[in-house]
Parts: C-alpha cells; sequence; structure tokens
C-alpha cells in the first residue's frame, strides 16, 4: 500500500548542491537490459556506459516558497521505464514553478522496483513481468492500467494529506521533509500526465479522480485502455505524440476521445521516435541504436524543448499558471496537427 517516487519541485539553489546520480541503483541496470532487451547480461554494458551519469539538479535542497501553491503533476512512466528515467521533461516543467511527482509503479510493469518493510527496513524487489503464457495481452494489461492509474489517484491523496497537516512515515529516510510542502502546494490545480503506457494511465486517472483538471498524454499506448471508458474521458487531454511509433488505429481512438472536449488537443512532432520523450533519446548514438534500434532525425534536445513547451502550454487555462506561455500557443491552436522540425518553435502544419 507504500507509494515510491521521485519528486521534482522548484528549489533554493546553492553552490556545491550534490547531483543524484540518473541510474540510481545498479539493480535498475539489470532491469532495464531485461525489459529493453530480455537480455540481462547486458546490464554490466548499461551500467559502464551510464552507470555514474548524473542529473543536473540539486539533490534534497530547501523548497523555494511559494505563497500562492505550487501546483502539482503526478507523472506515470512507460512500460519497462522506473521513476528517473524522465528527469530532462520533469526538470523542465519544476524549473517554471511546478511539483512534479514521477511514480514508480508497483504493477510490475517498471523495468524493475522494490519496497521496504516499515519494520524491518529491508528491501523486497518486484521484476518486470511479461505477458503470461496462456493470457490475452489486452486483460493483462488492463488490470494493470488500472492499477497504475489508482497509483496515481493515491499519490494525489499522499499530497492532500500533507496538504492537511498530516504526517507521512518515509521509510527511506532520505533528509528531505514531505511537511515542507503543506503550505507550498495548490492541490486545486493538480494535472496528470505520462509517457506510453504511463499516457494512457493518464487518461484513466483522469476518469477516476475529480481533482485532476486535465491530462497530458505523451506518445501513449492506447490498447490496455477499454473502448467503454472513452465516453467518461470529459475533461482536456493533450496528445503529443512521436511520428515513428503512432498506428493510424491508434490516432483513431485518440480523436474519437477528444472530440468529447473541444480544448483537447492532438499533436505529433515529426523525425521523432518513442524514446525521444525520455532521457533515453540522450545515450550515445551507438549505444541507443544497439538498444532500441533506429533513433529520430530530429535533434533530442529540439525534441525536448518542443514536447515540455506543449506540455506548459496545454494546462495554461486549466491550472491558471501565471508564466508567459502564451507565445507558444500556436503549437496548440494551429490547424495542423503535425510539428515539423524545420518550423520555427510553435507553428504546426498538416
Amino acid at each position: 500500500q507504500g507509494l515510491f517516487l521521485r519528486l521534482f519541485y522548484p528549489c533554493q539553489a546553492r553552490a556545491g548542491a550534490v547531483q543524484p546520480l540518473w541510474i540510481p541503483r545498479p539493480e535498475y541496470c539489470g532491469g532495464l537490459a531485461d525489459a529493453a532487451l530480455g537480455r540481462r547480461w547486458c546490464s554490466v554494458l548499461l551500467s559502464i556506459a551510464v552507470g555514474s551519469c548524473r542529473v543536473p539538479v540539486s539533490w534534497n535542497e530547501p523548497l523555494k516558497p511559494c505563497s500562492t501553491g505550487y501546483p502539482l503533476i503526478i507523472f506515470s512512466h512507460g512500460l519497462g521505464a522506473f521513476r528517473t528515467l524522465y528527469s530532462s521533461i520533469c526538470t523542465e516543467l519544476a524549473s517554471w514553478g511546478l511539483v512534479v511527482a514521477v511514480l514508480e509503479h508497483r504493477d510490475r510493469s517498471a523495468a524493475t522496483t522494490y519496497f521496504c518493510t516499515a519494520q524491518a527496513g529491508t528491501e523486497q524487489w518486484i521484476p518486470f513481468q511479461r505477458v503470461p503464457q496462456g493470457q490475452k495481452e489486452f486483460y493483462f494489461r488492463n488490470k494493470q492500467v488500472h492499477h497504475r492509474a489508482q497509483e496515481c489517484v493515491r499519490a494525489l491523496r499522499l499530497f492532500q494529506g500533507i496538504a492537511g497537516g498530516r504526517t507521512e512515515p518515509n521509510i527511506l529516510h532520505q533528509g528531505w521533509d514531505l511537511s515542507v510542502l503543506k503550505d507550498n502546494l495548490d492541490l486545486s490545480r493538480v494535472a496528470v500526465m505520462g509517457h506510453s503506457f504511463g499516457g494512457v494511465t493518464a487518461l484513466l486517472a483522469l476518469v477516476k479522480e475529480p481533482s485532476f483538471r486535465c491530462a497530458v498524454a505523451l506518445d501513449a499506448w492506447m490498447f490496455p485502455l477499454e473502448n467503454l471508458l472513452y465516453p467518461e474521458v470529459s475533461k482536456p487531454v493533450l496528445f503529443i505524440n512521436t511520428e515513428k511509433f503512432q498506428t493510424p488505429q491508434s490516432v483513431a481512438k485518440m480523436k474519437r476521445l477528444s472530440c468529447r472536449n473541444s480544448q483537447s488537443r492532438i499533436v505529433t512532432v515529426l523525425g521523432t521516435v518513442h524514446e525521444d520523450q525520455t532521457d533515453l533519446a540522450f545515450l550515445p548514438g551507438k549505444l541507443f541504436s544497439l538498444i532500441f534500434g533506429t533513433r529520430g532525425s530530429l535533434d533530442p534536445h529540439r525534441a525536448l524543448s518542443i514536447t515540455s513547451r506543449a506540455a506548459l502550454a496545454f494546462p495554461l487555462p486549466h491550472l491558471e499558471l501565471q508564466e508567459e506561455f502564451a507565445r507558444w500557443d500556436e503549437l496548440l491552436e494551429g490547424v495542423g496537427d503535425s510539428v515539423a522540425p524545420e518550423a520555427p518553435l510553435g507553428r504546426s502544419r498538416l
């Protein structure tokens, strides 16, 4: 019944701050090698290549106070991913004055994860699970997506409890007091976001929890969501797709779902692949190609810039953000549903 998450927040910067490891534990290299390649022995190569990489953020630094309260985004990772693989986009969101809570799901869809027992403090690892032989993938993944969406709702309950003054124990004892969030969150401004399996998780969480005001679905894997729920998604949704991942059938599902709200949008970023919306896009070229195959033609930094700015611009009216995001509105208001790599940022075309 616990929750495992990484929190990105605006902090009070200071010189000499510690930067966290991108891959937090060696076990995650093994899990990623198994989930992505089916070859756990590649974990040694991954560990050598990226095990010492650090995220350019300050670890456990004091929260920068906010008298009006920061908006909150609950983020759901993709199939075979985990809580640290979206640091680039989550850092960008936090730098603009949002608090982002990235869940690590316990439904065995993460590359690997673990939980600690409160009494003994021992770790129990939960490996990635493929669809068991003899089971239909839809029913297996549908059960998982409902589990994941409920974890998103429970994460919101965690922050609601903190805002209400309830003490929430942190088994990991990592030296950061969650109670500092009490007067610095505005839980009337909450959105849900996710990538791939997490994208469809965000859609389902939007149905399950009335407090979520909108959703941002990054290259959503629409397959696990039952058709009966489509009419229930009545709040605004932004779909940000990559060029190479989606099928016409999947986009048709998005259009059917988005027609429920006139403010919903579907954007496709040309020259991108599925991994361009994760930190994995910044792996060295040969390592990326070994694990994932052909990478996109659009520079990963450019792809991140387009994706993060669209993700910031869309919640503007829904979360009542005060920042100057208006210059990106054309990305969401153009007549086209694609973004051209050669076009100026913020322009859309057919």
